[in-house]
């Protein structure tokens, strides 16, 4: 008997293409593979910039299907994890059967909350889930055959709802949230769904065999491919790997947002809401003197958000607050002591677990605040509810200590280099040991002269072993799109959309006809610019809040003679090809405010460093955020268009001006107006 030989990287690449009508490969695409390939040879961390049009998915999913085991793909949106599942990976899969001998199979990995939990569903409703009268606006009707509820009023419009997704939970199989079709407000899912910290473990619980999110996982260990979020990937990294499935490659797509999710996830807060909730929660398991304790803490935290401004705080926590800390760490430890160990044979087990949870997360954040650790970063938020917030400073070292051990890492995106090297973000996914860059260094990215494709950096910079690659963009950037740099506008001081700016505005989107996403740093700015194009045009404006984001981009990609502006939320995962957008106007350099708590706290740190904290925190996440807003414009081969960005610094600002230009794509560059508003004319005409 012949034994069938492995099927390669480029055998499966080739399937998968071949059988896409009219596909065919992508140089982009086989250089992709090809790495991949090779960093499971050799078992280097590998960064692939691959630009919008690449194939950069079936780029890293052909080469995922070499490998024995699962292999663990991670997405930072729902948009490209429902690309994965509902399109790509079906086809693939059907594609490399007959070379395989079967047919491929994968799994989608949420987070528990993402999913129905029975027990919890058992007792939804009750007063200690959500505040009392959640439904008790109902009447009864009482005829021959029945008695029915009636929902009436706001409380009503939940209960109507509650009542659609108990009929759903009696048919669904997998119990996914997304499955849930109209899906139903938070404030429901919240009664019948149970966060992981929350749940007592499926041996302990009554529904265990009936647990959703436990068949999530069984389908995910028995996969080849398990697609998840980087936010479970973050918690499986902190819970000592233990719920994603043990597997040798991973793969981060949208990897430049793996450290900001991280961040979130590594995140904690307290507010009085959730203190007040425990001690609810609670009241069952522990003394009455406690339970009084716990809502003397609310009380005291309460008071203190009130007395706080908001904002970063930079010498500790004042008196109000410290005070209000330790009385939650005092309440929340003697409570944790009288629930003590969650048993078997506990009368209600789940219940008693989400006390304890919601307990001990009390006491850790409370513990932690009043630790004031250097590499943490406390500040007080007024909205859109009042919080005390910790985060850490960098999530650098743990993604070092966390992420690549005992796995290969393959990350990729759109927007991997800035000012032409790779090193800001390696540094930011912890792959170089240095957190920040020697000053000559951070001097020479501002000018332009490192290379405009990184390879592995030196030897001294290294902590782990990586190498990166630029596989470039199928899209003729410099024929297919201007970047107009408005050079003449005035430098921008005050926030919202300053006049010369609202005039250039309006003038260029005349000359195109409307089919403009405007891209806008504030809500107040954007919100000046819809009432400007309103009143001086004709143009349908669609602006961000008026309506659900997915019905204003349908309505912009249907009407031409529309313009839909917006704020940051917009900047990335908006796709219109065609001539339903051709131009993208940037009101702003999208600097993080000075009052982004975590942004300040890290580019504070770098000057007491003696370096530039500007240079080496601000000026990469603009980077980022313009080049994921300038990538709007050109989303296929045929695409033409404009980007003009109405801050002149672009152009002005000899150092950093320079280094966020290279981030960008290669479009051809003027600061001549004329050239601008000619081209946008010629589209027009078209």
């Amino acid at each position: 008997m012949t034994r069938r030989k492995a099927a390669t990287a480029e055998d499966i690449l080739a399937a998968a293409v071949g059988a896409v009508p009219g596909g065919s490969a992508r140089p982009g695409q086989e250089a992709m593979t090809a790495a991949i390939a090779e960093s499971l040879r050799t078992g280097e961390h590998l960064l692939v910039q691959a630009g919008t049009g690449t194939g950069k998915s079936l780029g890293y999913l052909s080469p995922a299907l070499t490998v024995d085991g699962p292999v663990v793909i991670s997405t930072a949106t729902l948009a490209l994890q429902s690309q994965l599942v509902d399109h790509d990976l079906p086809r693939l899969a059907e594609a490399v059967k007959p070379l395989l001998g079967r047919e491929p199979t994968y799994a989608v990995l949420k987070g528990r909350h993402h999913y129905l939990c029975v027990a919890k569903l058992e007792h939804a409703g009750d007063a200690e889930e959500e505040p009392a009268g959640l439904f008790d606006a109902t009447i009864a009707e009482t005829g021959p055959a029945k008695t029915k509820t009636v929902w009436i009023g706001e409380a009503g419009r939940l209960g109507k709802q509650f009542d659609r997704l108990r009929d759903w939970a009696a048919k669904t199989d997998t119990g996914d949230r997304d499955e849930l079709d109209p899906g139903v407000d938070d404030v429901i899912w919240r009664q019948v769904s149970m966060p992981a910290r929350e749940c007592v473990g499926a041996s302990r619980c009554p529904y265990g065999q009936e647990c959703f999110a436990e068949a999530s996982r069984a389908r995910a260990r028995e996969a080849d491919l398990v697609v998840t979020n980087h936010s479970l990937l973050a918690v499986d990294m902190m819970a000592g790997r233990q719920i994603v499935p043990p597997h040798k490659l991973l793969i981060i797509d949208e990897a430049h947002e793996l450290a900001d999710r991280v961040s979130s996830a590594t995140q904690a807060e307290l507010t009085a809401e959730a203190v007040d909730r425990t001690a609810r929660a609670s009241r069952s398991y522990i003394e009455p003197e406690d339970h009084a304790s716990l809502q003397e803490a609310a009380d005291a935290l309460t008071l203190g958000l009130v007395e706080t401004p908001a904002g970063r705080l930079q010498t500790g926590l004042p008196t109000v607050l410290h005070e209000a800390c330790t009385l939650i760490d005092g309440a929340t430890s003697r409570a944790l002591r009288q629930i003590g160990e969650i048993k078997a044979d506990d009368p209600d087990p789940v219940r008693k677990q989400q006390a304890k949870a919601t307990l001990t997360e009390l006491n850790t954040t409370a513990q932690r605040l009043l630790a004031a650790a250097d590499y943490d970063v406390a500040w007080v938020e007024h909205e859109p509810r009042r919080a005390l917030v910790v985060a850490p400073l960098s999530v650098a070292g743990l993604l070092a200590e966390k992420l690549y051990e005992e796995r290969t890492v393959v990350a990729t995106s759109a927007t991997l280099t800035l000012g032409g090297t790779f090193e800001p973000v390696a540094r930011s996914l912890g792959l170089i040991a240095k957190t920040p860059p020697a000053p000559d260094a951070a001097a020479k990215a501002a000018a332009g002269t490192l290379p405009a494709k990184a390879v592995k950096p030196p030897a001294e910079h290294n902590e782990l072993p990586w190498t990166s690659l630029d596989v470039g963009s199928p899209f003729d950037y410099a024929k297919q799109g201007i970047l107009y740099v408005a050079a003449h506008l005035p430098r921008p001081a005050a926030s919202g959309l300053p006049d010369a700016a609202a005039e250039e505005l309006l003038t260029l989107i005349e000359a195109l006809g409307g089919r403009t996403l405007g891209l806008f740093s504030s809500r107040r700015a954007a919100q000046q610019a819809a009432e400007l194009v309103r009143m001086k045009t004709d143009y349908t404006v669609l602006l961000q809040g008026d309506e659900a984001l997915p019905l204003l981009v349908r309505k912009f990609r249907a009407d031409k003679a529309s313009c839909l502006f917006g704020v940051m939320s917009l900047w990335q995962g908006v796709d219109v090809p065609g001539d339903a957008c051709q131009l993208v106007v940037i009101d702003r350099l999208p600097f993080p405010r000075p009052d982004e708590p975590l942004a300040a706290a890290r580019s504070a740190a770098v000057d007491d460093a003696g370096g530039s904290g500007f240079a080496s925190v601000s000026v990469p996440i603009a980077a980022v955020r313009l080049a994921q807003g300038v990538g709007r414009l050109i989303r296929s081969t045929s695409d033409k268009g404009v980007v003009a960005v109405l801050d002149s610094r672009l152009e002005t600002a000899r150092g950093y001006g320079s280094f966020l230009r290279k981030s960008l794509p290669p479009f051809w560059y003027t600061t001549k107006r004329e050239v601008a508003l000619g081209a946008l004319k010629r589209l027009s005409a078209e």
